[in-house]
């Protein structure tokens, strides 16, 4: 199954009898927010980048390459709808707009979790890898019995659905399995977005499932599309697709945006010891933000003053990112352990005193 792509690599648009006819929905100015966020987002993951390996995060998980998959899904989406992330959505939490403060508290690990979900309608980040696909099917079917039995809140949409996120690795877990089941059978009104960036940090995708991971849904009894991830206008088309279907009741859908992690895993992994690099120069020629650009240009729906603004606005996140993440408070670190359970716990009590009397030990002695 070929992915769908409507921008080539050379930046060229081509028709599609069906998926076309949704960049309608898109005015110029549209088209150019679509650049500024994947622009804006790969401007604040370097910066991240650098503060992690100057030591100011404890970790980061960068997203470069995977811009124009995230943008241009999300930007399909209202704001109603539920986001379930993994940990490296980055472009999807500052297109619902959580500030880079909030995104950072995490990996700076001076917070619980850096954001209210409620009120961006997106989760925290899930380090479990694949948890986030239960809580999204839980969410799910939160939503089909408030509708069901007319309990729906008031501030929320009837035709909301929930997009859970998942990577290629993350799909041979079993809460994947687990979560589709549950979507299938009660006809749950879920997106599956999973970013095949061809890597499970070592393992390639071709190692994991022997046919494309799209075929994971027809085995769960729904449908999925293949699209291309570099490809934002695809990315755009395809997701507003799925999710009008999903909103006139058709159940769960899956989306497998084929893509590429240009950097590493996490700042921990060296992908140069297992990865081709001939591989990489590969889908560098494809890179996401400067096919759009070719495109924009092209078309005259922006031009060069128009990008020195975008990157201009890069630089200000990325020095706001900076001021934030170096002048971050650490978490009271008893408060981790006493907001736990509602009543005082025995288990707690004890992992406390350990951590205190750990901690004791690095105390140096004052010298007579």
């Amino acid at each position: 199954m070929e992915p769908i792509q409507l921008l080539a690599p050379d930046g060229s648009l081509r028709e599609h009898e069906l998926y076309s006819a949704y960049l309608e929905n898109l005015s110029d100015e549209d088209l150019r927010q679509l650049y500024r966020h994947m622009a804006v987002e790969r401007r604040f993951d370097q910066e991240a980048t650098s503060l992690q390996r100057q030591g100011q995060l404890a970790l980061w998980v960068p997203a470069w390459g995977q811009e124009a998959a995230q943008v241009g899904t999300i930007a399909a989406l209202k704001p109603t709808d539920r986001v379930f992330p993994t940990y490296r959505e980055h472009a999807m939490a500052l297109y619902r707009g959580i500030s880079p403060e909030e995104l950072m508290a995490t990996f700076r690990t001076t917070k619980h979790s850096g954001w209210d979900p409620n009120a961006y309608n997106f989760h925290i980040y899930a380090i479990v890898l694949a948890s986030q696909t239960l809580h999204a099917a839980g969410w799910a079917m939160g939503i089909q019995q408030d509708l069901r039995l007319g309990l729906l809140p008031r501030d929320r949409a009837e035709d909301e659905l929930v997009l859970t996120c998942l990577g290629d690795g993350a799909s041979s877990q079993g809460d994947v399995h687990e979560s589709m089941v549950f979507a299938s059978s009660y006809q749950l009104p879920m997106l599956y977005f999973l970013q095949n960036n061809h890597w499970a940090i070592s393992v390639p995708a071709a190692t994991q499932s022997r046919t494309p991971l799209v075929h994971r849904a027809t085995g769960y009894g729904f449908e999925g599309v293949r699209v291309d991830g570099n490809d934002v206008l695809a990315s755009y088309a395809v997701a507003a697709q799925q999710a009008e279907q999903i909103r006139a009741g058709a159940g769960p859908k899956l989306i497998e945006s084929v893509t590429y992690r240009m950097g590493a895993h996490t700042t921990a992994d060296d992908p140069t010891k297992y990865r081709p690099s001939d591989e990489v120069d590969a889908w560098s020629a494809k890179d996401p933000i400067a096919r759009y650009q070719k495109w924009l240009l092209s078309t005259e729906k922006a031009d060069d003053a128009y990008f020195a603004q975008v990157a201009e606005e890069g630089n200000e996140l990325a020095s706001e990112l900076r001021q934030a993440v170096t002048t971050m408070e650490s978490i009271d670190i008893e408060r981790v352990f006493d907001t736990v359970y509602a009543e005082p716990h025995r288990q707690i009590e004890v992992e406390k005193n350990w951590l205190k009397e750990y901690e004791a030990g690095f105390v140096e002695e004052e010298t007579p």
